[in-house]
């Protein structure tokens, strides 16, 4: 039999905890949960679930993730996300692969999104396959923005699916489209990128085309459209912001940057420079 240590960050998931840990049982042999923090009943929800609790300051996803695989006792993991949860199908498949000999070092699985009352099976939110269950000594998560596990090597995939309580109401998706914008338009700026007018214009549409029709959004009713609209929203978004920083260095450059109280530096102002929220991938 495998041992897994299932490992979970958080930082104010006292909404979807419980139902992650519920969805668990029987299937970790530990529980490793890393906390950015919470000012809400995570940490209690966790330890009455028999989790080990670990306190450590946000930096990034990766890091994060990283560091609560770096707890467990076992050598296999499982990052799962404080709002998801596998279903009947997966457990299952996951309790076959443990009473198994694994024929790889890394395993992942589908991912189904819900998303304003229903399951989503299009606009390519559906498969969207995580790598999930790894050997440490193996593979890492990395990536400051959108955390991933990369492994060249080939990788397995278990049976059911992943389930994800993504967003509960529209506004929680336009929030984090806008804490999302400002960290990879940061991110693209401080790579060098400059150019940006063109992109806005034109990658726009190109996602709302992407997920609508490319991606049968259309199937999925009103929420497919939704799903498209966002997406052109956010493309939109990183770029407009990115043209925000463009534009405040070339007033730094010029001499031309005098505003009371402004940021000395050409970013988005302090705050956006600061730790980004979860993104849209986690």
């Amino acid at each position: 039999m495998i041992p897994l240590s299932v490992c979970i960050v958080t930082c104010n998931e006292e909404h979807n905890l419980r139902r992650a840990l519920d969805s668990i049982r029987g299937i970790a042999d530990e529980i490793v949960l890393v906390d950015a923090g919470s000012t809400d009943r995570t940490q209690e929800i966790a330890r009455q679930a028999g989790a080990r609790v670990f306190v450590r300051p946000f930096t990034n996803h990766s890091d994060q993730k990283n560091y609560a695989a770096s707890l467990a006792t076992n050598d296999w993991i499982f990052l799962l996300d404080a709002d998801e949860a596998p279903d009947a199908t997966l457990q299952q498949s996951i309790r076959e692969w443990k009473a198994s000999e694994p024929r790889f070092f890394v395993y992942k699985m589908a991912r189904l999104n819900w998303y304003l009352g229903a399951w989503v099976r299009h606009s390519r939110w559906y498969p969207d396959y995580k790598e999930r269950i790894y050997r440490r000594d193996k593979a890492a998560f990395s990536h400051v923005i959108h955390s991933a596990l990369p492994y060249k090597g080939h990788v397995g995939r278990l049976r059911g699916s992943l389930l994800h309580y993504s967003f509960r109401n529209l506004a929680e998706h336009e929030k984090k489209l806008e804490r999302y914008g400002t960290a990879v338009a940061q991110d693209m700026f401080d790579h060098g990128r400059r150019n940006w007018r063109a992109a806005m214009w034109l990658a726009a549409p190109w996602a709302w085309f992407h997920h609508y029709v490319m991606g049968a959004g259309f199937l999925d009713g009103r929420r497919g459209a939704v799903i498209a609209r966002m997406a052109a929203r956010g493309v939109r978004l990183k770029f407009a912001k990115l043209g925000e920083l463009v534009e405040n260095e070339r007033r730094l450059q010029s001499g031309g940057w005098r505003g009371a109280g402004s940021d000395p530096q050409p970013g988005l102002g302090s705050a956006a420079r600061g730790t980004p929220g979860r993104s849209l991938a986690e």
